[in-house]
């Protein structure tokens, strides 16, 4: 035999061994590689669902446009959870056998409670959960990879500033009565404890309800200065709406989940003055290299979505999970891409100096940082000292 038929032949057993490895795992062939995500699409939070699924697909389509990954095309299976617990898991099963290679692009505390040991017993990776919840983070999970800052980050932030730059003493919470709710409370009790205090009142209303008189009666009993509020835009909203109708303005906040601009369009003119910490820039920020590309992207993909806080992190989810892909190599497998994730360290993915991202074999976090925006005409707007607050009320 030929010494070029030799080479010919172990070059072709060669790439069918590599195709072969790639084949074998689940949702990688030659050409494509297939993402799932469980997020809600349908219900009363289907904003955030549907937002965050959209932004994904904005990074996602440009990705594929300029070529894919290594050779090939990421296709995003999308179904939908609803924000209950139990479609969580039924979704995840059917992201199963569809034969995902990872996930992405979730939405929610209580049903994150159901994808992540889910995720954890099948090692299929999700990356970017638009939740900040502890029980993502603790006890560490290989299989679950948060880029967002946590609820515990946001409710530190909004504590400190409250007790030392407004010199507010007390400080109520009314809260989602779920996994959800439960984590910033919890967040607001920790960062309380700091100053040998705790919440001076409690409310809360069931999930997926607007069903807020009871909570708002028992919150509004302990005279606070200030409410933390937690949950998706529609109940805070209709908790903002009765408050202000009641003449009663304390201080309103809420973290980043609420989905700021379904909330302002729900709340109307109650809305003015509420803060809100967010977890990413703002989405108008066209001097931020990433924010102008997804700006650019939705105009192009999407062109009848305005930009806003919650695509914008789905924006961001997508690119550190193509981040990953690509440090992953060509022979991908699950356990390659989180290695590969877990391998970023300060890396400048164009969102400013105050957003790094870092990883690690024990810190799946990629961001810690918050900001703050407070609703004034209609729009969410940044500031950076909280003093000013005391301008305005």
């Amino acid at each position: 035999m030929k010494a070029s038929t030799v080479v010919t032949i172990a070059m072709l057993l060669a790439s069918l061994a590599m195709a072969a490895r790639a084949m074998a795992e689940p949702g990688v062939t030659d050409t494509e590689v297939l993402i799932g995500s469980c997020a809600a699409l349908d219900g009363p939070a289907n904003f955030l669902g549907q937002q965050t699924v959209l932004g994904a697909r904005a990074y996602l389509q440009t990705v594929n446009d300029q070529g894919g990954i290594h050779g090939r095309k990421l296709k995003l299976l999308s179904l939908d959870d609803s924000y209950e617990p139990a479609k969580a898991i039924e979704c995840f099963n059917r992201l199963k056998q569809e034969h995902v290679f990872a996930a992405g692009f979730f939405v929610g505390t209580p049903t994150g409670a159901k994808h992540a040991p889910m995720a954890e017993s099948s090692k299929i990776p999700i990356i970017g959960l638009f939740t900040g919840a502890q029980l993502l983070h603790e006890p560490f999970k290989r299989y679950v990879v948060n880029v967002r800052a946590s609820y515990y980050d946001e409710a530190r932030e909004q504590v400190d500033n409250l007790w030392n730059a407004l010199g507010m003493r007390k400080i109520a919470v009314f809260y989602q009565d779920d996994a959800f709710g439960v984590a910033v409370l919890e967040g607001v009790k920790l960062a309380l404890a700091k100053y040998n205090a705790a919440p001076v009142a409690l409310g809360s209303f069931p999930r997926n309800t607007l069903d807020v008189g009871r909570g708002l009666e028992l919150v509004r009993a302990g005279a606070p200065d200030a409410v933390v509020m937690v949950g998706p835009y529609a109940p805070l909203a209709e908790m903002v709406k009765r408050g202000r109708t009641a003449g009663w303005n304390p201080l309103y906040l809420t973290v980043s989940f609420v989905g700021t601009e379904a909330f302002i369009k729900a709340a109307g003119k109650d809305g003015e003055g509420v803060v809100i910490t967010q977890v990413v820039p703002p989405p108008t920020r066209a001097d931020i290299p990433t924010v102008a590309l997804y700006q650019k992207a939705l105009k192009k993909y999407f062109p009848e979505a305005q930009p806003n806080f919650v695509s914008l992190e789905g924006y961001v989810d997508a690119v550190v999970m193509v981040e990953g892909l690509k440090r992953a190599g060509r022979d991908l497998t699950r356990e390659r891409l989180v290695d590969a994730i877990e391998s970023i360290r300060d890396l400048d993915i164009g969102l400013g100096p105050q957003l790094k991202l870092s990883y690690g074999p024990r810190n799946h976090k990629g961001f810690s940082s918050v900001y703050y925006t407070l609703v004034r005409d209609g729009r969410a707007t940044v500031f950076a000292d909280w003093r000013e607050l005391q301008k305005t009320r």
